[in-house]
């Protein structure tokens, strides 16, 4: 793959909208033109010069049956770009570190669970059994003193 046509294909998916026709494409082979158009609230015309720029990063393939084009997505460009920067071995690290990251994001609480997490605990800590009182240790002392010394006298 030569510079010219690596950087047609980054250039082409640098646009959200072109990646979002490549997703309905990946999803929906065959879709005409019209169909395409259906997503997206823009002119025909606007989708068509979209789909241009894909079809020349070579990332849309196009056959053309009568009056109607079927596209279908081509993943090859991404693929030779991908196998450029990576090796066998290091796409297979790569694959494990990514399996990591989300079965951890995956098991991490959200936002909302921890702030639920947080109140109960603060709420745990402060709260205390229905009818207790907070006794100093001096008191306590004193009570049990005056229980085991049956000679004092309360009236």
């Amino acid at each position: 793959m030569n510079a010219d046509s690596m950087d047609a294909v980054f250039v082409a998916l640098a646009n959200p909208v072109r990646r979002r026709m490549l997703d309905i494409l990946k999803d929906n082979p065959g879709f005409s033109v019209n169909d395409v158009c259906a997503y997206f609230e823009m002119s025909r015309i606007g989708v068509m010069k979209h789909l241009q720029i894909l079809e020349a990063a070579k990332l849309v393939v196009s056959r053309k049956s009568g009056r109607t084009r079927h596209l279908f997505h081509n993943a090859v460009p991404i693929q030779m770009i991908y196998d450029r920067w990576t090796t066998e071995y290091s796409a297979i690290w790569a694959k494990k570190m990514t399996q990591i990251k989300y079965k951890i994001e995956s098991n991490m609480p959200t936002e909302a669970e921890r702030e639920i997490r947080s109140v109960r605990n603060r709420g745990w800590r402060t709260s205390r059994p229905a009818g207790a009182t907070s006794r100093s240790k001096t008191d306590s002392a004193k009570q049990a003193g005056k229980q085991d010394n049956p000679s004092e006298k309360t009236e």
